[in-house]
């Protein structure tokens, strides 16, 4: 360990969080009691416990072997079948299920030593169950409504999956999940939030329920929520989302209330800031970053500088053109994925060319609205304990970072929040959808918001909603794509400022645009082009894949807040841009 990891774990040990991988003191979400504020109380340790304790969360930090990723168990194999290609999709052999222990197939990989794809195929359809080919969502009957199309999906698109067979890169969970659908086979950290939405609206509190207590597992269990439930996602997260899901579930009259999964929220909250402690101005940790003033934010990052397993073969290719070092390239298309923007001009140090990705150099104004949005879900949590000393430290914490957004990443000439380049110095001069996030989490003043209305409308606003970026790159987090998260995060952050006439345009068009493809195709697909209405989405490293849990989510809640958008033709005009 470094004297930065050193710092890291010793802060973990002195707030009482439990190092990666060690259990929490949970059992599906049901808290034991605890003495309010014990979780960061400071505490006189001896420093012959501190370095036994230091050398117990070193060791924790490594995966047992059942969870190491596919590329990490299966070594030189790996890399041969990935490279070769011999599947039309990276994900599938990640996803394969291994009939032996790993070394009993490396042994007898060696020992036939397949070189030509056709041999690489055959050893693996000898050792491996490939998993089945995506289910193909049904084309719906020509006169279903939407609605009811929506809230026949969920049944299959739900898993059960309490146990997996030994070696598989898929990771149990212990209740009934939605995956969104095609490709996807497994639960996705964010998606769910926005899929939850619909199941609300649906009357499925059940599954609602099941996934929150599925997302409170994976934190005790792992100490963060992985990016997905296989193996190979371990290393990073996605946008931290749960405490939405908390407030979701408890508008549906569920048990949502934070204080009950307050261990989780704080436990999650010590995986985003792990270093912080022990930064100076300008230095990094992981996902903390020490501005020049001292202030900390926070970045995207993933704690492996290998190709993804999932995308092999394309990220190496992508470090090869790039002419940069390969770890490091690596490590930013990860975080770029921890981002769930996989890909966008957004992390490009060029604004158009994948290949100059600095993900990692970017400091994003959407998860800095997110943490803002969890110290106060945590401060409100102590707060209902009864916990005043852990109370007053979030709402401290909540202003530092409300102060920080204001000086780094909102840009008064554009009337707009940006991401910030740290190590330029400067913002990055691209508006982007995730200017939404502040209204969502109200970070926003008053003023903030009316100016990021009119930059929505002036720079983002199309026939079909909100586009992504203005950028035209061929990735799918660009123009002339719109995503139904991003619709909600724009809907419902404007509407808690009074924007109400610009939340109703962007929910009409969009809505407008879901129906008229699911009357055209029968199908819900997973991203829309919001500026071309005769054409589906595009762009990306897969082709577009229908379901889909996102899209079936907000698409279901929009048409319930806004029932007249649900049956209209076409849309009011937006709001005249004000000065």
């Amino acid at each position: 360990m470094n004297l930065a990891e050193t710092a890291a774990n010793f802060a973990l040990i002195a707030g009482a969080f439990p190092p990666l991988h060690a259990r929490a003191e949970l059992t599906l979400g049901r808290a034991r009691p605890r003495a309010p504020g014990a979780g960061y109380a400071r505490r006189a340790v001896r420093p012959a416990l501190i370095f036994v304790l230091l050398l117990a969360a070193a060791a924790h930090s490594r995966p047992p072997p059942q969870l190491q990723p596919p590329q990490a168990l299966f070594k030189d194999l790996f890399v041969a079948v990935q490279t070769a290609r011999i599947f039309p999709d990276q994900k599938i052999f990640p996803d394969a299920v291994p009939d032996t222990a790993p070394a009993d197939i490396l042994a007898a990989y060696h020992a036939a030593h397949p070189t030509s794809p056709e041999a690489l195929r055959r050893f693996v359809a000898a050792h491996f169950t490939l998993p089945a080919e995506p289910a193909v969502q049904p084309r719906a009957a020509a006169r279903a409504p939407l609605a009811a199309h929506i809230d026949q999906l969920w049944e299959q698109l739900t898993r059960r999956t309490t146990s997996t067979p030994p070696w598989s890169s898929l990771l149990p969970l212990p209740h009934a999940y939605v995956v969104p659908g095609g490709r996807f086979r497994e639960i996705y950290y964010w998606d769910s939030y926005f899929t939850m939405l619909g199941l609300k609206e649906s009357g499925r509190r059940d599954l609602l329920a099941d996934m929150v207590r599925d997302f409170a597992y994976l934190i005790d269990e792992y100490g963060h929520v992985p990016n997905g439930t296989r193996t190979y996602y371990l290393s990073r997260s996605q946008p931290p989302f749960f405490f939405e899901m908390l407030t979701l579930l408890g508008e549906a009259g569920g048990a949502g209330d934070v204080a009950r999964y307050l261990p989780q929220l704080r436990r999650e909250y010590a995986f985003w800031m792990q270093g912080a402690e022990a930064l100076r101005p300008g230095e990094v940790h992981r996902r903390v970053v020490a501005l020049p003033d001292g202030a900390i934010l926070n970045r995207y990052w993933d704690d492996r500088d290998t190709p993804r397993d999932e995308s092999y073969a394309h990220d190496r290719e992508l470090a090869r053109s790039s002419g940069r070092s390969p770890p490091q390239v690596f490590r930013d298309i990860r975080a770029a994925a921890e981002s769930g923007w996989d890909f966008s001009s957004r992390w490009f140090a060029d604004g158009r060319q994948l290949r100059t990705i600095d993900t990692t150099e970017i400091v994003p104004i959407d998860l800095n609205s997110l943490l803002f949005g969890l110290e106060n879900a945590i401060r409100v949590g102590c707060e209902q304990l009864a916990d005043h000393d852990c109370a007053r430290q979030f709402a401290r914490r909540a202003a530092k970072r409300h102060a920080a957004i204001d000086h780094y990443l909102w840009d008064a000439s554009s009337g707009a929040y940006l991401d910030y380049h740290r190590t330029r110095h400067a913002r990055v001069p691209r508006v982007s959808a995730a200017t939404l996030y502040p209204l969502f989490v109200g970070v926003s003043s008053a003023e903030q918001a009316r100016r990021v209305a009119r930059a929505v409308t002036r720079s983002l606003l199309k026939a079909g909603g909100v586009v992504t970026t203005g950028v035209e790159t061929g990735q799918q987090w660009d123009a002339p794509n719109g995503w139904a998260p991003l619709q909600w995060i724009a809907v419902a952050g404007l509407e808690q400022y009074g924007e109400q006439r610009l939340a109703e345009v962007i929910a009409c068009r969009w809505i407008v645009l879901v129906r008229h493809v699911y009357e055209e195709s029968g199908k819900l697909m997973e991203k829309y082009d919001v500026s071309n209405l005769g054409r589906p989405g595009g762009g990306g490293e897969y082709p577009l894949q229908d379901g889909f849990g996102w899209t079936n989510g907000v698409t279901r809640r929009l048409m319930a807040l806004n029932p007249e958008a649900a049956a209209a033709d076409s849309c009011a005009a937006p709001p005249d841009i004000e000065p």
